[in-house]
């Protein structure tokens, strides 16, 4: 007798598919990081937020446990390939972002799929990017101008990127692709 799988092949070839694309952002990124940070540190927020795309794709199309942990991995893998030596934090972020996009819609037991919900996640992770980088940039020492931009930035990033994820998804899901 046949079990049923938590993830179904179907679902796993679609967090593939999000996964390879929103990883090429993600790579692309990784670049654009080393760009960023010298010149315009207080945009890094920005740069930063894409890395939300995988899960919000992933759970506006599929809307089920697991999916954005799962592409947000994949994403990290794709990623990776652009700068082997940034695999680490590529799957560092790929995993806290992936957990808290996770915690968020398991705190709804997975039956909300409203933006406000995905919107939520953004503003959290825009708070955990404003802390973090606040230290790997020395936020104190730049100007106060500069702190309120990065700051701001920091949280505007993600959330920017959730509504350019949720308008993707959103698509997909249009298109037939969470079809079963």
């Amino acid at each position: 007798m046949p079990t049923r799988s938590a993830l179904p092949t179907r679902v796993l070839l679609v967090c593939a598919a999000i996964g390879v694309a929103t990883g090429l952002v993600g790579g692309i990124a990784g670049w654009m990081t080393l760009v960023v940070l010298p010149l315009a540190p207080w945009a890094y927020g920005l740069v930063l937020g894409s890395h939300v795309l995988p899960g919000i794709v992933a759970q506006e199309v599929l809307r089920r446990p697991l999916v954005a942990l799962l592409s947000h991995v994949l994403a990290a893998l794709v990623a990776s390939a652009f700068n082997p030596v940034w695999f680490p934090r590529f799957l560092g972020t790929a995993l806290l972002f992936g957990l808290i996009q996770e915690g968020v819609a398991a705190l709804t037991r997975y039956r909300a799929w409203g933006p406000w919900r995905f919107f939520i996640s953004a503003v959290v992770i825009g708070g955990v990017i404003a802390v973090v980088v606040f230290f790997a940039v020395d936020l104190g020492s730049m100007m106060p101008w500069a702190q309120i931009a990065y700051l701001t930035i920091a949280v505007a990033g993600p959330v920017a990127w959730t509504a350019v994820g949720l308008g993707v998804g959103t698509a997909l899901r249009r298109a037939g692709v969470a079809q079963r």
